[in-house]
């Protein structure tokens, strides 16, 4: 049992395809439905940069759950996933640790090293490094959270582009510290690197789209690595973001599902990532193949409902989550 199980999120669009654009207020009225329907958590998108032809306008991360945290008392507010090497992590730990203040404690946050090149050439941070970079960031943040002075000197250098990452901390003091005694990183990814991130360092792996079977076979390669470090993989948190989109029958919604997660999502290469992870059906087909998650070890669902219907939202909250606690 950990601080996640039986637990169910729902994502939130901060970001929309062009020409359309995403509406911070609405997204903040949105957290607060999503509240009252009684959804245990709200996941944003991060991205500095998404897509060029066709792009896709995003609301920043942080700045939307800043704005739900305001509006909201009980709801847990998580990124799915925040790219942490795009980051100044001491500006970070900063900001985290005030938005946990404001919220008392709600925030839970999931991150990962990314994928989309174009991001980092824009931002001068060398892409190759960017596992090196998550990693020393990470630690910088928790040792900000967590001591009360802080006195080290991290540096890492790409020959290829000469750029050089440095932070020379001497007796950093950082107040106040999170709410939380102890704020929850969920590590996002699917090479192996990722996964033992997410069984050592991380507090656990959040992916994104996996197949129940899928999801399995890399969960237990974190479990794994969690052991081999000295952890308890009982304490390891899991959370699993998928499609669904609830109807008549799984033949009758495939077909709008299909096309909507062709236009929208994108399915990383070399990963298990896919379309067919995609929940679909009356709401007795949706309980059964989500329960292969749970019995899969899913300890928390993100569903990511068709193109954010409110109906598919409300559908999921009254029918879809009383039957899945009961499991």
């Amino acid at each position: 049992m950990t601080l996640i199980t039986k637990t169910f999120g729902i994502a939130a669009r901060n970001f929309v395809a062009y020409p359309n654009m995403p509406d911070a207020r609405k997204l903040v009225e949105y957290g607060v439905r999503v509240e009252e329907l009684g959804y245990d958590s709200v996941w944003v998108w991060d991205h500095m940069l998404l897509g060029v032809d066709p792009n896709f306008p995003i609301i920043d991360s942080l700045t939307a759950l800043t704005g739900i945290a305001a509006r909201t008392t009980k709801i847990r507010m998580g990124t799915g996933i925040l790219v942490l090497p795009l980051r100044n992590p001491v500006a970070l730990a900063k900001q985290l640790s005030s938005m946990d203040q404001l919220s008392n404690g709600r925030m839970i946050m999931g991150m990962a090293a990314g994928w989309y090149k174009r991001e980092f050439d824009a931002m001068s941070l060398p892409f190759s490094k960017r596992g090196k970079i998550m990693d020393q960031n990470l630690e910088i943040m928790r040792r900000l959270w967590t001591e009360d002075r802080v006195t080290g000197k991290y540096s890492i250098a790409d020959p290829e582009t000469g750029v050089q990452l440095e932070y020379n901390m001497s007796k950093a003091v950082m107040y106040p510290k999170p709410a939380q005694s102890h704020l929850p990183i969920l590590i996002g990814g699917y090479a192996d690197a990722a996964l033992k991130r997410a069984g050592t360092t991380g507090d656990g792996w959040l992916t994104y789209f996996y197949r129940a079977e899928d999801f399995k076979k890399s969960w237990d390669k974190v479990l794994g690595f969690a052991k081999e470090a000295g952890k308890d993989p009982s304490s390891v948190m899991s959370a699993s973001q998928l499609p669904i989109m609830v109807g008549a029958s799984k033949e009758a919604v495939r077909e709008d599902m299909m096309d909507w997660l062709n236009k929208e999502w994108d399915f990383p290469e070399h990963s298990d990532c896919t379309r067919e992870s995609a929940i679909m059906g009356s709401v007795d087909d949706c309980v059964e193949q989500l329960k292969a998650h749970i019995d899969a070890g899913v300890q928390k669902i993100i569903f990511v409902p068709y193109k954010y219907e409110m109906e598919q939202i409300e559908t999921i909250a009254r029918e879809i989550i009383p039957r899945l606690k009961a499991l």
